[in-house]
């Protein structure tokens, strides 16, 4: 249900772009986010975007350097990261809401993406 993509590995102060997209029977979809996970670390949420994509929360370390948006035609979301840092390195995992029909709520992970950056 979930696809995600554009993970890689980069030097520090580079950029990524990571994808998501939703597929399958969708009525709507509504908070979709990106978490992360370092090695021995727990999962955290690194940003989210709600509905039309008017709101939008950031982890304090990400804020003013990573931007998500959607595009709400293509079910798809986007983490576009920015002066990316060693401590960024992490399986980077999309998640969203989906409704499959009305009145019905399913929550989705996406497969992992491994970002990686070096010093």
């Amino acid at each position: 249900q979930l696809q995600a993509s554009g993970g890689g590995f980069v030097q520090a102060g580079g950029s990524l772009r990571l994808s998501c997209v939703a597929s399958g029977r969708i009525f709507s979809v509504n908070t979709m986010g990106w978490y992360r996970q370092a090695p021995g670390q727990q999962r955290e949420l690194v940003a989210d975007i709600i509905g039309s994509g008017t709101r939008t929360n950031y982890v304090d370390s990400v804020k003013g350097l990573f931007t998500i948006s959607r595009d709400n035609a293509k079910n798809t979301v986007y983490l576009q990261m920015d002066s990316l840092k060693p401590e960024d390195t992490a399986v980077y995992y999309c998640n969203a809401d989906i409704s499959p029909q009305r009145g019905r709520l399913i929550n989705y992970w996406g497969q992992g993406t491994l970002v990686t950056v070096s010093s």
